[in-house]
């Protein structure tokens, strides 16, 4: 099964309603909320310094998201309608405009038998390790490879269970387009997965996208995620991500191959079942200038770390962190204007769900 796809449809809790009065007769429709709100500064008193997602801010009381989650589900169907309100989800449906942009996920599965489920609809893409809600992340900024991969797809997928591994394969608009604008035909991406989970304790995932973008640009992405719990306190995930794109110059002709790639690992530690820690360390490379340094003369990599705490306290998680990101080039404002490599930030975010 995939990581994203289940991940996302995991609520803290869950309130559920029965709709009918046989209630062996119908099956309940569950409904999951959440929001958050962070307070962030940046050391560089700049809200450029910031080039991954949902946190471009200083010195402000920012809104994230409000998310309302609806599920119902049978024996063999499963609908979901899953909407998010505020700047995170604008950003999340970055090509919507109006109501449309509040549609984080939308699809209905059917599954005729325990070991293949068919899917139609918008979800929450497979790739990478981070997803949307901040409630299902253990950091509250974003890694430079969420940011800059595909966030969701609009298409069909099948997936296939044989024993201990998992099989996704399918077909989708481009990349992060619900809709896809006029004049634009004959542009779809191909999805696949392979997951294996040997054990409960460990899981892998080997993920892939690419195809034709609205732009008329190929891309491609690989894309691994490992996760290991050691123990009932520690545990740690691994990502590794690579992208190719060619842009089109006409003629059925491509340009030359870009390319960014990145690698982060996990590390959390659980001392007591009301807090915890997370250390994300990130090496992000974009020599090819495809996204960080895309204004720049220049291309370079970033290595960027962000610890943060995780305080429960009943349906509150409380997120203090502290962040600073390293540069190979002069990438970051400073307060006068200047350039520098190094950048640091602190926030605290406060999320609730039920």
């Amino acid at each position: 099964m995939l990581r994203k796809f289940l991940a996302s449809g995991i609520a803290m809790s869950s309130l559920n309603m029965a709709f009918a009065q046989d209630s062996t007769t119908a099956a309940p429709l569950t409904i999951s909320v959440s929001a958050d709100v962070y307070y962030k500064y940046d050391f560089g008193e700049h809200k450029t310094n910031n080039f991954t997602s949902f946190t471009n801010s200083h010195n402000t009381f920012e809104l994230g998201m409000a998310t309302v989650k609806l599920e119902h589900k049978t024996s063999k169907v499963d609908m979901v309608a899953d909407l998010g309100f505020g700047k995170r989800a604008q950003e999340f449906s970055y090509n919507d405009e109006g109501i449309v942009a509040a549609i984080k996920q939308l699809y209905v599965s059917y599954a005729p038998n325990s070991w293949v489920k068919f899917t139609a609809g918008s979800w929450a893409t497979h790739i990478g390790y981070e997803l949307v809600d901040a409630y299902a992340n253990r950091n509250y900024s974003m890694s430079y490879m969420f940011s800059y991969g595909p966030f969701f797809h609009t298409g069909a997928k099948a997936e296939f269970s044989v024993k201990k591994s998992g099989f996704m394969i399918g077909i989708a608009n481009p990349t992060d387009f619900k809709y896809v604008p006029d004049g634009v035909i004959n542009k779809k991406i191909l999805l696949a997965q392979y997951s294996w989970a040997p054990t409960d304790n460990f899981k892998a995932y080997i993920n892939y996208v690419g195809g034709k973008n609205i732009d008329t640009a190929k891309s491609h992405q690989f894309d691994v995620v490992l996760t290991e719990k050691i123990s009932s306190k520690f545990s740690v995930a691994y990502n590794g991500s690579l992208k190719r794109t060619k842009g089109y110059i006409g003629k059925n002709d491509y340009s030359d191959g870009k390319s960014w790639w990145g690698s982060a690992i996990y590390l959390n530690l659980d001392p007591t079942d009301h807090f915890g820690l997370t250390l994300r360390e990130e090496y992000f490379s974009d020599k090819n200038q495809l996204t960080t340094y895309g204004n720049q003369p220049y291309g370079g990599s970033i290595f960027a770390s962000t610890l943060s705490a995780n305080i429960k306290v009943d349906h509150i998680i409380l997120i203090p962190e502290f962040r600073i990101d390293n540069a190979s080039h002069a990438l970051f404002q400073k307060s006068n204007g200047n350039l520098t490599k190094t950048d640091a930030n602190v926030l605290v975010a406060a999320i609730y769900s039920f």
